[in-house]
């Protein structure tokens, strides 16, 4: 079970308040899914929501009847290169991109699916010194926009994590993330989870992450996959 509709909706309309207080009307609300169960993502439907995320992929599998045919799939855990095959044929938007291996496996992979569209691609920067999370350097990005033009994808965007427990670390992630996806001529920057996105949203977010901050405290523990590096 999830938290009520009437909740849900109460604080998915504190979210499009900040979002109107700036005056965006190019931002995403994805509903993170993951470590709830199936009524999360029936709940985040009938408010109208057709973006929705999940971190692992044997959960994701295990929820995707559940789906609307309008509402896309966002993936954006660790992409592990022999998941890719098995998620291909669902996933819309791949946010954490971090090695060129992965990107020549979507590619493949999409390429060898005739009846299925190209996905969304996003690579993860790791803009601090954070070295517990993943992402590429800054200094980067130009090699992996290189390599994905080789493997023939486009790459709509940049995605970050802020920095636990650091909200001036976090607030200057997001703005240098802005400032390179302004540089590099890329749309999207996929910024801000429950507990920090309203300063993402000052910085330039183009798709929020917002799980708890929806739904509340997560149910039942997050599964990883298992295989998933720890």
């Amino acid at each position: 079970m999830t938290t009520s509709d009437d909740v849900v909706s109460e604080r998915l309309d504190e979210v499009r308040e900040q979002i109107e207080r700036l005056g965006r009307s190019d931002v995403t609300v994805i509903a993170v899914t993951k470590g709830f169960d199936r009524s999360a993502i029936d709940c985040a439907q009938r408010l109208g929501l057709r973006d929705i995320g999940e971190n692992y992929a044997q959960e994701l599998l295990g929820k995707v009847d559940a789906l609307e045919p309008d509402t896309r799939v966002h993936f954006m855990g660790r992409i592990q290169r022999n998941k890719v095959r098995k998620l291909v044929a669902d996933v819309d938007v791949w946010h954490s991109i971090a090695r060129p291996e992965i990107l020549a496996e979507i590619a493949k992979r999409q390429d060898a699916s005739s009846d299925e569209g190209s996905a969304g691609l996003l690579i993860q920067v790791r803009p601090h010194d954070d070295e517990s999370k993943d992402g590429i350097a800054p200094s980067q990005i130009e090699d992996m926009l290189d390599k994905a033009e080789q493997a023939g994808v486009d790459v709509a965007g940049l995605m970050t994590i802020g920095v636990l427990g650091d909200p001036v670390a976090t607030r200057k992630a997001f703005e240098e993330v802005d400032r390179l996806a302004e540089r590099y001529g890329l749309a999207e920057r996929s910024m801000g989870m429950s507990a920090d996105y309203r300063d993402a949203l000052d910085a330039g977010s183009t798709m929020l992450r917002l799980g708890s901050v929806l739904f509340g405290q997560r149910p039942t523990p997050v599964r990883r996959d298992s295989d998933a590096k720890p």
